[in-house]
């Protein structure tokens, strides 16, 4: 665990910055309840709106906790590929705000690490596989994130025992465990699996603060493991989908179109089909087909986000329990 989160957290966990998902009373409410809350930089419009969300969550975590406590650090997803035209402007946003947590994807860049590490914050950038997380460690990063199988949104596709295997060959630093963790149970089992920290998304959709539409919510809480698709065709870039949106956009789950190119500016500029009229009436990712997790298989509730953790820590606690008494510690 990095110096700089240690005692500074009640659980383990970074509630993972989701795409039309993560917003300010998200991020807050995680924060406050004692885990990581983070955001996508790019949920914003524009820098000058990016830059108003940085200060309204800072100003809301000026003040203490539930009983006292400490909020917990927060966090903000930053792209770093060319194809991202705000790159430079975010940054100078995320610098001059001193975002304690910075969470990089599509390209580690050194530069945006030797930036963060100016003022003494953390770069943890989204890996799939042991190349990538090679390519993270000589950049500089404080820890990896393993994307594995089942996760929301953009996924790996490698098992996470496996993936930490794996990367474990080229990193002894940090590791960020993601893909279908929906209970403290789940937070217990990654640590033990080796990551310091668990990745948690979908579970933090089906909150009260999330962004997401009640529709979209109540499908989360409706669906089960079986109900996700794994597939290129909505984004181009494999990712996970809820099979009841995908069907509601007028769409065969089963037979999807395969994509003649990967298209980055769905991630890089998501923005664009909103600001431009469409000649096509082709349903959006992520607007109008929903991505979760293979972790909707334990989600049965939408709660506030300070119940849901209670929650997880009850059953982090007694999984704990249980645990010492099988294996006798």
């Amino acid at each position: 665990m990095p110096q700089q989160l240690q005692g500074r957290l009640r659980l383990p966990i970074i509630s993972a910055p989701m795409f039309l998902g993560s917003g300010v009373d998200l991020v807050v409410g995680a924060c406050r309840a004692g885990v990581v809350g983070t955001f996508p930089a790019l949920n914003l419009r524009t820098t000058e709106d990016f830059d108003g969300w940085l200060t309204q969550i800072e100003t809301a975590l000026a003040q203490p906790g539930p009983d006292g406590r400490e909020p917990a650090p927060y966090g903000v997803n930053f792209i770093v590929h060319s194809s991202n035209k705000r790159i430079e402007a975010d940054l100078a946003q995320i610098v001059a705000h001193e975002v304690p947590l910075v969470i990089t994807s599509l390209g580690a860049a050194k530069e945006v690490v030797d930036a963060v590490h100016s003022y003494g914050g953390l770069v943890f950038h989204d890996v799939t596989n042991a190349r990538f997380a090679r390519k993270a460690a000589e950049a500089g990063v404080d820890g990896l994130i393993l994307v594995s199988a089942g996760a929301g949104g953009h996924a790996g596709g490698i098992n996470p025992f496996a993936l930490i295997s794996e990367v474990r060959t080229v990193w002894d630093g940090p590791l960020i465990l993601g893909g279908a963790l929906s209970t403290g149970r789940d937070v217990l089992a990654a640590q033990a699996a080796g990551a310091d920290l668990a990745y948690m998304g979908t579970r933090f959709l089906a909150t009260e603060e999330s962004l997401v539409s009640e529709g979209y919510r109540d499908m989360i809480v409706g669906s089960g493991a079986e109900q996700i698709v794994y597939t290129p065709s909505i984004s181009t870039i494999p990712a996970n989908f809820l099979r009841g949106s995908i069907v509601a956009a007028g769409l065969d789950p089963d037979n999807l179109p395969v994509p003649d190119k990967v298209d980055l500016g769905h991630v890089t500029n998501p923005h664009a089909e909103e600001e431009a009229p469409s000649s096509s009436p082709a349903p959006k990712a992520w607007k109008d087909v929903w991505s979760a997790g293979q972790s909707v298989a334990g989600i049965t509730s939408v709660v506030p986000v300070a119940q849901l953790v209670d929650q997880l820590e009850a059953e982090y606690t007694q999984a704990k329990g249980e645990l010492l008494a099988v294996i006798g510690g």
